[in-house]
């Protein structure tokens, strides 16, 4: 089987282009499941119940956050009533939101599909490996097949993960810090990793916000609203492909969707 993870999609052309490219993808690449990064989705921070809505239509089928899981208060209802998009699962229980959650696919197999915060450089979260174990003991032991959806700004929080997870769920993959990594491999124990799959929306800016923007604070310290940028507009995600009888990984690929010059979406797959 195959699944897929999309980046953070940032702001309105990060939702236009998972929109547009999801049932593509998955006809094109057979896909079981599709799970994204949602949590820079509204204006590049945050997302809303309505741009919840529409993702999920678009043929999502889970969405994981991030920090900014809450930069949006009217979400909060949505996390409570909805199995299909998650809180990390490091964060407190009393926090709105579910830590995991498992998604049947049409061929009937059950996915099981999480998300955590990383703690170099991130705010102060419980131990994200505690909470792994306590996810992975909860869930049943009959979904075999499991992805962790990991939210870290180092290379070496992610890595570490990897590796005390490898063999006990089928991938870890990195998102927040926008920028794909070209170090996707299988772990011995048959666990897919890539430290980040990358940002889906502008990719001629800074991160996804205007470059000028970015450029004036950081030179004058002047504050400025970071404006989502709007131009060279990309998916980028990863594609792993998983034994569904042991929950092993067999294959990684990184994705990425672009425009044409005449508006047609062109996916390349490495």
């Amino acid at each position: 089987m195959r699944l897929l993870l999309i980046g953070d999609i940032v702001g309105k052309p990060g939702r236009q282009i998972a929109m547009d490219a999801v049932a593509t993808l998955r006809q094109q690449q057979r896909l079981d499941l599709v799970v994204a990064n949602g949590e820079n989705a509204a204006d590049g921070s945050g997302i809303t119940p309505t741009i919840y809505r529409e993702l999920i239509q678009a043929g999502i089928d889970c969405i994981t956050l991030g920090d900014h899981i809450y930069r949006r208060k009217e979400i909060s209802a949505i996390l409570a009533l909805e199995a299909n998009i998650l809180k990390p699962a490091n964060f407190p229980a009393s926090a709105p939101g579910r830590s995991w959650t498992v998604i049947r696919t049409a061929s009937g197999v059950s996915v099981g599909v999480f998300c955590m915060l990383g703690r170099v450089y991130m705010r102060p979260v419980d131990c994200p490996f505690t909470a792994a174990d306590r996810v992975l003991s909860e869930m049943p032991e009959h979904v075999r097949v499991r992805l962790l959806d990991f939210h870290a700004e180092a290379t070496s929080d992610k890595q570490v993960m990897g590796r005390y997870l490898d063999g006990r769920v089928s991938a870890v993959l990195g998102t927040h810090t926008h920028v794909a990594t070209a170090d996707e491999q299988i772990f011995p124990g048959g666990t897919a990793f890539q430290c980040d799959v990358g940002m889906t929306g502008p990719h001629e800016s800074i991160i996804g916000r205007r470059i000028d923007r970015v450029l004036t604070t950081t030179l004058t310290f002047c504050p400025t609203e970071f404006h989502v940028a709007k131009d060279d507009v990309r998916l980028c995600g990863t594609m792993v492909e998983v034994d569904p009888e042991t929950g092993r990984a067999t294959g990684i690929h990184r994705v990425i969707v672009r425009y044409s010059d005449g508006g047609e979406l062109r996916v390349s797959i490495s």
